[in-house]
């Protein structure tokens, strides 16, 4: 499965726009129960206004609200922010923790959020699980679970070493524009056959599926189908 995944998308990375690791912390909080395109929205003009923990800390929250607007539960988010802000300059001089426990003492951070940082900042392989990923998860049979954290800890268990760096963008990417929630693209899925999923979206339901790639010109798609087919030879071989 995950061969597959990595021959559809050899470097996957995350959508949410940022250019160091304070502003990954930002985007990531801030991308709890909203889209990725809501944040990115955001972040485009805030962080050219302050983009620092210092920077954020100086705004105060009647600065900062304003900019958060296209972010759902705004308002809480913003004072999370300021508090985060704050305690990442008293507390870590400036400077993104490395530690889960430093993290997740953050406002606004929790499990998920402290894994992406330690994934993409400090080269970690933790494996978050939002979601996307959960439901992939559960579905594909890959690591069932009724709760995220066992759902991560079934996904650490049987994840080979070289693809848990990535495993948490390939899932969720998946989740996000193949494996949806309302009525999954299966007909155009790379890993069809491997997933458990009883329930799979026939041919016929496929222009009702609510996952982008259904209605994307199958042009589009013959670079993945070459790839997962050269993995899946691979696979057959070795």
């Amino acid at each position: 499965m995950y061969r597959r995944l990595q021959a559809a998308n050899p470097h996957p990375t995350t959508e949410l726009e940022h250019k160091t690791p304070f502003e990954l912390l930002v985007a990531v909080m801030l991308s709890a129960h909203t889209t990725d395109k809501s944040v990115n929205t955001a972040t485009r003009l805030l962080f050219p206004v302050a983009n620092t923990p210092q920077a954020i800390l100086a705004m105060g929250v009647d600065g900062v609200k304003p900019y958060l607007k296209t972010v759902g539960l705004y308002n809480a988010k913003t004072k999370n922010l300021i508090e985060l802000s704050r305690r990442i300059v008293e507390q870590h001089g400036g400077e993104v923790p490395h530690s889960r426990e430093a993290l997740e003492e953050l406002p606004g951070v929790g499990r998920k959020t402290a894994n992406i940082i330690l994934n993409m900042v400090f080269g970690e392989s933790t494996i978050a699980v939002d979601t996307h990923i959960f439901r992939v998860a559960n579905r594909t049979g890959l690591a069932e679970g009724k709760n995220p954290r066992v759902v991560e800890d079934e996904l650490n268990a049987v994840t080979p070493d070289a693809f848990k760096k990535n495993a948490h963008h390939w899932l969720l990417l998946h989740g996000r524009y193949v494996c949806t929630a309302r009525l999954p693209a299966c007909p155009r899925c790379i890993i069809a056959d491997l997933c458990e999923y009883p329930h799979k979206t026939p041919p016929l339901d496929l222009p009702r599926s609510d996952a982008p790639i259904a209605h994307r010109k199958k042009s589009a798609r013959a670079p993945v189908r070459a790839a997962a087919k050269k993995s899946a030879v691979r696979r057959r071989k070795g």
